[in-house]
């Protein structure tokens, strides 16, 4: 699969992890820019399908049959996925990709060579752009704090977008265009020495979707790494792929947040945050009835915030 020669004792270098739910088409523009450009590195590539609807096993097993094909009959989500899929690796590195990525060339060499210049963080990720090539700053976050759900629920983050005080989760106005230390590498890709997978037992299964990477880095940093990205390792990621609904994606978003903070925070500091997130949603909620459109039309923001703010128990509660 790969020309070069593995690490240590002949051991595989890197085992490349895809999730993929019913993503049929992106999977295999992905799996297709994967092997256009694959690494310089022997690699192998473990698929987990979460119990697609769409043919998804099929098209993958006759299009790639090099890729290790695991289909698995419930939908365990991104985290479960990814640690079923990890116990199946044997390379000395992880690298976790969506399947809604797209790589050119050169993208894994620049990260396998971002670990090796820096083995002491230990996680590594990159830089990731929109479809368009426009930057999309998601790739790496600050870690959630009282502070930044303050300046989230009141809308100084959209006020003031560049700015590393009043946006700190995205880290203001920084372009992902130097190396530098980050507290989260986002899931859509992130290489991780597989010892530490081990030492940390993968994602905690408590996160379905969205937040387990911040869990996963949290725990990392206590463990002695330090995360951070390099931009010379660069992908596109068209993000939300399997996501149909953009109210639903937010409520996962949520649920996944206050899972992150209830796991992570003190009683007292846990209290304020729900309480923020609980003014976050009232706001949007309010602001959205002084927007043009119809309302409670589906799809459109009344009908979105309303949905988010009839369900907060269920968020509010996370996973």
């Amino acid at each position: 699969m790969a020309p070069a020669a593995g690490g240590a004792d002949g051991a595989l270098a890197l085992s490349i992890l895809i999730v993929n739910y019913s993503t049929r088409e992106t999977t295999l523009e992905c799996l297709a820019s994967l092997f256009a450009h694959p690494p310089s590195v022997a690699y192998e590539v473990i698929l987990l399908d979460n119990a697609s609807s769409d043919g998804s096993v099929e098209a993958i097993r006759v299009a790639y049959p090099q890729v290790k094909l695991i289909a698995h009959g419930d939908n365990s989500g991104f985290a479960g996925g990814n640690n079923i899929a990890a116990a199946q690796a044997t390379g000395e590195r992880l690298l976790l990709l969506n399947p809604d990525t797209l790589l050119f060339a050169g993208s894994l060499d620049a990260l396998w060579d971002f670990a090796e210049r820096t083995p002491a963080r230990r996680i590594w990720g990159g830089r990731t752009l929109f479809g368009d090539h426009r930057l999309n700053p998601t790739s790496c976050w600050a870690e959630i704090s009282l502070w930044s759900l303050f300046c989230s629920a009141f809308g100084l983050i959209w006020l003031f977008p560049r700015s590393t005080l009043f946006n700190p989760e995205a880290y203001g106005g920084w372009l992902r265009d130097s190396e530098r230390d980050v507290d989260i590498v986002t899931g859509c890709f992130l290489m991780i020495d597989h010892a530490l997978w081990q030492q940390l037992r993968g994602f905690d299964p408590a996160f379905f979707m969205y937040a387990e990477e911040a869990d996963l880095c949290i725990r990392a940093r206590a463990a002695g790494a330090r995360p951070g990205i390099s931009p010379a390792a660069e992908i596109i990621h068209l993000g939300g792929a399997s996501e149909t609904s953009q109210t639903e994606k937010m409520i996962k978003i949520m649920r996944g947040r206050v899972t992150l903070m209830r796991k992570h925070w003190s009683p007292t500091t846990l209290a304020v945050g729900l309480m923020l997130c609980r003014i976050w949603a009232l706001l949007r909620l309010i602001g959205s009835r002084f927007t043009s459109g119809p309302r409670d039309v589906p799809g459109t923001s009344v009908e979105k915030w309303q949905t988010i703010w009839r369900r907060r128990a269920e968020w509010l509660a996370g996973y």
